[in-house]
């Protein structure tokens, strides 16, 4: 993968940064809320550290279109990109085509690169290796709006 001004520039932690840690409540909901009694209350969660695993390397994103809403990628959705992993076969990644980029499920065959589209309303992007590809991370969670 190639450096990218604008990740390097986004990518260093805010000096300024602070831990936000919530209540994280014992009980899983099946529906409804459940009483806000101290014995629910488990331990705190800070979204950082359950959604960040590799701080320099992640950024986040937000999601336009929706070539990926049968992966659960919607329009306006916050995707969290992890660029210390490797893209494996089926991984949701963020990729730069030719300058352009996209998010799409990763695969190989027959040695060419895929970019798969979760909509069938989108073709696939098939590489041969004349193409510019650069993989800038993997999609490891995805944010939206309830409702």
């Amino acid at each position: 993968m190639a450096a990218n001004p604008i990740l390097r520039a986004a990518g260093r932690p805010s000096p300024h940064a602070a831990r936000l840690a919530r209540p994280l409540l014992l009980e899983a909901v099946q529906a409804g809320f459940p009483s806000p009694a101290d014995d629910y209350l488990d331990t705190a969660l800070d979204l950082n550290e359950h959604l960040v695993e590799n701080p320099a390397a992640t950024f986040f994103m937000r999601a336009a279109g929706d070539s990926m809403e049968g992966a659960g990628v919607r329009d306006g959705d916050i995707l969290v990109v992890d660029r210390a992993r490797q893209p494996r076969q089926g991984s949701i990644v963020v990729a730069s085509v030719h300058g352009e980029l996209t998010v799409k499920r990763f695969r190989t065959r027959d040695g060419r690169a895929l970019l798969l589209p979760e909509n069938p309303d989108y073709a696939p992007l098939v590489l041969d290796g004349d193409e510019e590809l650069d993989i800038w991370g993997v999609v490891t969670f995805v944010i939206h709006k309830a409702g």
